[in-house]
Parts: C-alpha cells; sequence; structure tokens
C-alpha cells in the first residue's frame, strides 16, 4: 500500500519544531554562521527607543525563559553567552516559529 505525501499536511507543533532546528543545524554545517542576524534581534527587542519596549523585553525575556537561561543571564550580549545557551535560545524561536504558524488567521481584538 503506498503511503500519501500531502505537502500541506498539517504538522504537529512538535514536528514543526524538529524541523525547524535540523534546518538551522544543516545551515550551519554548510553556511556557518556569524551570529549577526541573530544580535541584530536581540539588539532591537532591547532598543529603548521603541514605543513598545517594554512589551518586546517581556517577549525577549520569555524566549530566555523558555529557552531555560536562568534569569541572570538575560541582559548578557549574544557572545557572552555559552553555545549550549544559544543553542537553547534558537530552539526557543523555533519553537515559537512553529506556534506562530498555527495561530489562527483573523484575529479579532475585544472592544
Amino acid at each position: 500500500m503506498a503511503i500519501l505525501y500531502s505537502p500541506t499536511a498539517e504538522l504537529s507543533v512538535g514536528k514543526r519544531t524538529e524541523g525547524l532546528n535540523r534546518i538551522a543545524e544543516i545551515r550551519m554545517q554548510h553556511w556557518g554562521d556569524d551570529g549577526k542576524a541573530l544580535q541584530r534581534f536581540i539588539d532591537d527587542m532591547r532598543d529603548r527607543r521603541d514605543p513598545l519596549s517594554t512589551e518586546n523585553r517581556r517577549a525577549l525575556s520569555a524566549l530566555f525563559f523558555l529557552a531555560n537561561i536562568p534569569s541572570s543571564r538575560h541582559e548578557l550580549a549574544l557572545n557572552e553567552l555559552t553555545a549550549q545557551e544559544k543553542r537553547a535560545l534558537i530552539q526557543a524561536m523555533n519553537q515559537c516559529r512553529a506556534m506562530v504558524s498555527l495561530f489562527p488567521k483573523r484575529l479579532t481584538m475585544p472592544l
């Protein structure tokens, strides 16, 4: 019996996260990474001039929390984090990316 494959098959958050993490590993193996994009993201999230800076910092803290990085290390620069912490942070970001892809498309805000 043939197994049918659909390119639009629904994947669980866990499977999506596993796929994103594997892609990140393959990118590192073949192209390397200087960390500039991740550092820019962290800098943008910490930018105090942004009108939503408080919310941005809370969201960034949530990522660090999801990555099991102690709160005493949340304010460190990317180059001050250990390799394991960076890996955990990227895995947490991929988990959020997988989760967000499943959010309802047209959310409404209560008045």
